[in-house]
């Protein structure tokens, strides 16, 4: 079934579009006056972190001491869904409040890229640093490197960090991989790629701002970097008196794993783990520093941007218990690429004394089965800051400020998976959240570990799961249910909905070119490119 193939013109079907906007994007400004200072906003973004892979929600794991804490003096989202499940269409839809459809990010960007997150889409940094925000961003972009797709053009006073996924380039001590990539080529004639994934002549760069400071940099030794830096930003901040908005993404829990307390000639421990660790000690001292500086007007929110990379097998993390036992039954993965739960339920904490109550899990799941998302990220804090929506344009986030401020069981009624590389077209709809039902239009895995892939699966009438009863995914309704006749008609409406909203909508299309030369490279006449601190 064509995601886009409805009756525009119908007028019923204006009017239910309508009808959608209003119920589910009116009051975006429902900030409390007592919040005088503008507050400080910390996003921290894991990269291919599990639902399963924080001991809050797996009990006798004991890797992420600092972010179950964390969860403890704050709020845990159970029920928090990336806005895609593959990097660059879910930190698109995260920036900008708006699905790929609308914002023309479908997939992901490659090293040799020349356009990006298109240029009239407006970014989360660009309107706080318009509202006087300092704004600085550490870590992966994966939005467009080459020119004014540049996060130094995008909204980010500062920008320290890799402008893609940690596994698009060399380095010259390789990290954990499945494959085993080789280091960088030093021989132009010698040296070739081994493996159709690895990259040999393509170093991985580190950006400071506009300038490549590192190239190819080391992955032990990123984490320390970045950490050091943001609390740099933070205390900057203080001194300032300046509210800040800093966005980090890291590279955990991405392959290739590289946890500097597991370096290569450690091979008796789990690297993964370690990664874990190594990402939880990163979050705790950010904490810590945020909590000295101005603890009780930082909002600090972490989540991921999708679930974990199956097909990486030791090196990938855990869906918990979103198995998607439907789909790999019949083969393939039901994590990252996959519209199944472990593709984008991802493990979610907000954070800010004094205004999020200690200790609270997300009403909105517990008494109505309504979820949450990345893409509510970009109106919450917009009006957290006492800022408008960019106009002219739909947005698919909701402002969540009541449920962190008053655990309100505000949440989505309907929520959207975009096709993110297992089956269909890249951004499609065709997988809708309603409630505590879930329908597929489309079904496919991605690669597991092993290599297996399952076959792409076209349903109409769709599969329609009630996730209440089986968050696994396993045994879809009978269609000749009178429940299934009733959720059928409720899922065909909202999805009519939103499909003619954004037909009507200001979208924008990506720029997906490839040109080789587009490529970071800090000297070309090496092989590689190599050049270490550049003035």
């Amino acid at each position: 079934m064509p995601a886009v193939s409805v009756p525009l013109l119908l007028s019923g079907a204006v009017f239910t579009a309508l009808v959608y906007f209003t119920t589910n994007h009116l009051g975006r400004r429902d900030t409390d006056s007592y919040l005088k200072k503008k507050p400080n906003f910390i996003i921290v973004l894991a990269d291919d972190i599990g639902w399963g892979d924080l001991g809050l929600n797996r009990p006798g794991m004991n890797h992420t001491p600092n972010l179950d804490r964390m969860a403890q003096e704050g709020m845990r989202f159970t029920d928090f869904h990336s806005p895609a499940s593959t990097c660059s269409p879910s930190r698109a839809a995260l920036l900008t409040g708006r699905h790929g459809l609308r914002n023309g990010v479908t997939h992901n960007f490659a090293v040799g890229s020349v356009g990006g997150l298109p240029l009239n889409e407006t970014v989360l940094a660009e309107v706080l640093q318009a509202a006087g925000y300092y704004t600085a961003m550490i870590g992966k972009w994966h939005l467009g490197h080459r020119g004014p797709y540049h996060p130094s053009h995008r909204g980010f006073d500062y920008y320290f960090g890799i402008p893609y996924s940690n596994d698009m380039g060399c380095t010259d001590t390789p990290g954990y991989d499945i494959p085993s990539c080789p280091p960088c080529a030093r021989d132009p004639l010698l040296d070739g790629d081994e493996h159709k994934e690895c990259y040999s002549r393509i170093a991985l760069p580190l950006f400071e701002n506009l300038r490549i400071v590192e190239q190819p940099l080391n992955l032990w030794t990123l984490a320390e970097q970045y950490t050091q830096k943001a609390i740099d930003i933070i205390h900057h901040a203080r001194a300032s008196g300046q509210s800040f908005f800093l966005y980090v993404a890291l590279a955990h829990m991405h392959v290739p794993l590289s946890a500097a307390s597991r370096e290569p000639s450690i091979t008796h421990i789990d690297p993964y783990a370690a990664s874990l660790e190594e990402m939880d000690s990163f979050v705790g001292r950010i904490k810590t520093a945020s909590d000295a500086s101005d603890k009780e007007n930082t909002l600090i929110w972490f989540t991921g941007d999708n679930g974990p990379w199956e097909k990486k097998c030791q090196f990938s993390g855990s869906v918990g218990p979103f198995l998607g036992r439907w789909q790999t039954d019949r083969g393939g993965s039901s994590a990252k690429r996959t519209t199944w739960e472990g593709g984008h339920r991802v493990p979610t904490i907000a954070y800010w004394p004094g205004k999020i109550p200690a200790n609270v899990t997300s009403s909105a799941l517990l008494r109505t089965l309504l979820s949450h998302s990345g893409l509510d990220i970009f109106p919450t804090v917009l009006s957290l800051a006492g800022e408008s929506l960019p106009s002219q344009r739909q947005y698919d986030g909701i402002d969540v400020t009541k449920v962190l401020l008053h655990q309100s069981d505000t949440g989505h009624k309907s929520l959207f998976h975009p096709n993110s590389g297992a089956a269909g077209h890249f951004g499609d709809l065709q997988t809708v959240r309603l409630g505590q039902y879930k329908a597929f239009y489309i079904t496919g895995a991605a690669e597991a570990c092993g290599g297996g892939t399952g076959q792409e699966m076209v349903h109409d009438p769709p599969l329609i799961f009630d996730l209440s009863r089986d968050e696994g995914e396993g045994v879809p309704l009978d269609s000749s249910s009178a429940e299934y006749s009733m959720v059928l008609e409720r899922v065909e409406k909202e999805r009519q909905a939103v499909l003619t909203d954004i037909a009507m909508d200001n979208v924008s299309r990506a720029d997906y070119a490839i040109d080789p030369s587009a490529a970071p490279c800090c000297d070309r006449s090496h092989v590689a490119c190599r050049c270490r601190g550049l003035e």
